[in-house]
């Protein structure tokens, strides 16, 4: 992680454990976790296999 990033995390106010929590929640739609999705929602897949169930949108569990 880069110095400006921890900044970032840092002056937000908001945790380590905050932001692990916020991204290991699951996708209703696909199954996999929101860091796998992309900033227009859209899924990438996991372990550089493309997502093929459509999903194009977070929804959480």
């Amino acid at each position: 992680m880069s110095q400006d990033t921890l900044f970032k995390i840092e002056k937000s106010d908001i945790s380590t454990a905050e932001l692990i929590a916020h991204f290991r929640e699951k996708c209703k739609i696909c199954g996999h976790h929101r860091i796998m999705h992309d900033e227009t929602g859209k899924c990438e897949g996991v372990m550089n296999k493309p997502c093929t169930s459509g999903c194009d949108s977070f929804e959480s569990e």
